[in-house]
């Protein structure tokens, strides 16, 4: 029969060992699910997308008098302070290439800190970036004008909101100020003599205000969110195929022919194209006004792709998420990533011109610390009936000396 052990003179010590060797080796792992990201047009909502954890964190908070206090720590408090403390590491690359056209129509902006390229008088939460792209139709007059302008456009005629703090009245503010910069640049192009009436370019914008990014887009670009290795649109297409705009353009009193907005323009949103509005003041199914899609980036938000549609009308979101991803952890490099994925466009056979920009949010170290473990390979080897009897010859004699 065991003796049982005795129990140590300061019981109470013991006694709270015993219980807390139970609580944690009792505890389950749990994963938190990541929330996608939600589609915004014009009622503002935060969506916090949360990261996953390999269990619950337990920790003694108060002991009472009697030992019958054990306080735990919830997972969604330890997740909440996890999105809390992330702080992006921005950096950037960019490549651009006019492809199998005659004529480069893109152009594209690439600002990793905004506040030092704007001066002293702004003040926005940290850190803070813009980028953009503008794919050009109808030759390069728009696409050049929008790209010289957009920050006027954006940061002073609108008067765009200034804090140190993000909250839910501010990003109000801030998508009403993007709403209105991408309308100020239609209408800019309407007056401006220098740029054809038959220009236009589609817009892209990404900002990035502390945690919060937000994008803006009308037209056929698209920016694309690594989330641990799994591809995010963080965009929509808007091309007359899609069933929503081409609800919209035939409500307007517009048609599609074969793909085509009124026979002719491949997108259903693009800045410009004033011979194919109607005046001004009044609806046309060809509209400059953004959608807006928003998140607030956690520590497994990796890096950002935006491109213009030559990249997308070869491969899909999560080919070149894969792609970029491997070069990432390859080099370490986004420029080289997004010279990459240009090749790669090419590859395919893309019949456009070419642009991408890589906004990377955390070091390579991390993203390391992200990706599962790659499986060792084993190699295997077979040797013919020939081979094998040299094998044993040899094998034979050295066995005899």
């Amino acid at each position: 029969m065991n003796e049982l052990s005795p129990i140590p003179e300061n019981a109470h010590l013991w006694y709270l060992k015993q219980q807390r060797s139970l609580l944690f080796n009792g505890v389950q792992q749990s994963i938190v699910p990541v929330l996608d990201v939600q589609f915004r047009c014009s009622n503002l909502q935060e969506v916090a997308v949360s990261s996953p954890l390999s269990s619950p964190t337990c920790a003694v908070d108060t002991i009472s008098s009697d030992l019958s206090q054990l306080d735990i720590i919830s997972p969604e408090s330890t997740l909440e302070s996890a999105i809390l403390k992330f702080v992006p590491s921005i950096r950037s690359g960019s490549f651009a290439d006019i492809g199998p056209r005659r004529y480069m129509e893109d152009q594209h902006i690439r600002i990793d800190d905004l506040s030092a390229h704007l001066g002293s008088l702004f003040r926005f939460p940290k850190p803070n970036a813009f980028y953009a792209v503008f794919d050009g139709h109808g030759g390069p007059e728009a696409a050049a004008y929008v790209r010289k302008n957009v920050l006027r456009f954006l940061f002073e005629d609108v008067k765009f909101p200034q804090t140190s703090e993000v909250d839910d009245a501010f990003l109000v503010e801030v998508e009403s100020s993007l709403r209105k910069a991408f309308l100020l640049a239609d209408l800019a192009l309407a007056d401006d003599c220098s740029v054809s009436s038959s220009s236009g370019t589609t817009a892209l914008t990404a900002l990035i205000l502390g945690r919060r990014l937000m994008v803006a887009n009308a037209g056929d670009c698209r920016a694309v969110l690594c989330r641990k290795g799994e591809a995010i649109d963080m965009s929509e297409d808007h091309r007359p195929n899609y069933a929503s705009e081409r609800k919209r353009v035939e409500e307007l009193g517009g048609y599609i022919d074969d793909g085509y907005l009124n026979g002719v323009l491949q997108v259903t949103r693009a800045l410009g194209d004033w011979d194919m509005k109607f005046p001004r003041g009044s609806h046309s199914p060809l509209i400059a006004e953004p959608e807006f899609r928003q998140v607030v980036l956690t520590e497994n938000d990796e890096f950002l792709i935006i491109g213009c549609d030559g990249i997308w009308d070869v491969m899909s979101s999560q080919y070149a998420v894969s792609l970029v991803r491997r070069g990432l952890q390859r080099h370490d490099d986004p420029e080289q990533c997004a010279k990459d994925l240009v090749m790669e466009a090419l590859r395919l056979n893309t019949f456009d011109n070419l642009t991408v920009i890589i906004v990377c949010f955390s070091s390579l170290e991390h993203m390391e610390l992200l990706s599962p473990p790659r499986p060792r390979r084993v190699r295997c080897y077979s040797l013919s009936a020939e081979s094998l009897s040299s094998l044993r010859s040899l094998l034979d004699g050295n066995g005899n000396h």
